[in-house]
């Protein structure tokens, strides 16, 4: 059975690790970690793929400039959003 999933988290949980070590006043644990993560995911297009084929063509767009820059500046609101206002 086929199953869908969004790549768009996987694109952003990766992203997410590469910017945590720059982002010290931010508390790293699992739920700000995720916090973050459900931020961007509800403000960016998702991605959805069902094939390695959609994989891969999404992994392709994800090498466009824009793409990664709407990314990262997802990203860099959500860590500044979460370290102000942590949820525990």
């Amino acid at each position: 059975m086929l199953t869908a999933y969004n790549y768009m988290e996987y694109i952003v949980t990766d992203e997410l690790e590469k910017l945590l070590p720059s982002a010290e006043a931010l508390c790293k644990c699992q739920k700000c970690k995720l916090d973050i993560t459900v931020w961007v995911l509800n403000r960016l297009p998702p991605k959805y793929v069902v094939s390695e084929k959609g994989r891969m063509y999404t992994k392709l767009g994800e090498q466009n400039m824009q793409f990664r820059v709407d990314v990262i500046r997802e990203l860099t609101k959500a860590i500044l959003y979460v370290s102000k206002n942590p949820r525990h």
